[in-house]
């Protein structure tokens, strides 16, 4: 297992924007396919994105294409969420994954092994 630590949450306006920082303690990011997911208060964690090792596949779930970009730094072992246009319904715990094969990219909770322990965002006026 790595250790991750997510960074950069905060509260923010509706239409502003934040960006998510997971740095990861690993030998080398690389080897790992690293997902975002969120949890709103009273409702089960969701996959929001997930950047897949072997070729940089990002994936988003349908409730922020668009709006939210995934990106990875290899060399600062350190994985981003750009989430622009935040919406009231964003609102939640953000939490980054690990996922030791770099050839899956998975919006759903079981390949994931390592957890970090979650920033908060909050999307109000």
């Amino acid at each position: 297992q790595v250790q991750l630590v997510e960074s950069g949450g905060g509260l923010v306006q509706p239409g502003g924007s934040l960006r998510l920082s997971c740095a990861v303690s690993a030998f080398s990011l690389e080897s790992y396919s690293i997902a975002w997911f969120r949890q709103a208060p009273g409702k089960a964690r969701e996959g929001v994105s997930c950047d897949r090792a072997i070729d940089g596949g990002a994936y988003y779930a349908n409730a922020v294409k668009g709006r939210f970009t995934v990106s990875r730094d290899n060399a600062k072992k350190t994985v981003y969420l750009q989430m622009n246009d935040l919406k009231p319904e964003d609102t939640g715990v953000y939490y980054c994954a690990a996922d030791s094969s770099r050839w899956r990219c998975a919006l759903i909770s079981y390949p994931y092994d390592s957890w970090g322990q979650g920033t908060q965002v909050t999307v109000s006026s």
